[in-house]
């Protein structure tokens, strides 16, 4: 696979390569709980649902906590992460302000983002994501929090964003170049 870009941002650099999986983490300012309601949960998902759609991603695998929020997803066919990072926190700041008049900084301004490289980690970072609300005593099991894409894994139930568990499939070759395979 041919590298599609590397970003340089104050010192810190992102592979975006073609065709590539990115766990993707970013966080509400100071770890405040700024989606501990349901209906902001919600909002950002729709958020991401547009973002989704304008930047051509496939994303396969989601949760949003009170304070966080995990995806997994595709390079997009327009932009890179990063794009789609600043684009996702811009529109939900920017709707939170107009319809509750929420005041102050939201969001942390940087986000972590970790190549997946292997199907082992792809498995991995999706049970870490589903698993997150069980985890902090927000649920008994991971079906009964509804902001995540554990229920499209389930039964594919249709949530405010498509999830893609398209079955992707990475090996290393020695060259370190990653490719999927067909």
């Amino acid at each position: 696979m041919t590298l599609y870009s590397v970003r340089v941002t104050a010192g810190l650099k992102r592979y975006y390569l073609k065709g590539s999986l990115h766990f993707i983490t970013f966080s509400c300012y100071r770890r405040q709980q700024h989606l501990v309601t349901a209906s902001r949960r919600n909002l950002v998902l729709r958020v991401l649902e547009h973002a989704r759609r304008r930047y051509g991603f496939a994303l396969l695998g989601y949760v949003v906590m009170p304070e966080h929020i995990h995806l997994m997803m595709t390079m997009p066919a327009v932009g890179d992460p990063s794009v789609v990072m600043k684009v996702i926190k811009e529109r939900f700041t920017r709707l939170l302000r107009k319809h509750e008049g929420f005041t102050g900084p939201v969001w942390q301004k940087r986000f972590y983002d970790f190549n997946v490289c292997t199907e082992k980690k792809r498995v991995e970072k999706l049970r870490y994501m589903h698993r997150n609300p069980v985890k902090r005593g927000l649920v008994a099991s991971p079906e009964q929090w509804e902001w995540s894409s554990f229920r499209a894994y389930l039964d594919g139930e249709k949530g405010l964003v498509e999830v893609d568990p398209c079955p992707w499939k990475f090996t290393l070759h020695e060259s370190h170049s990653f490719q999927p395979m067909e």
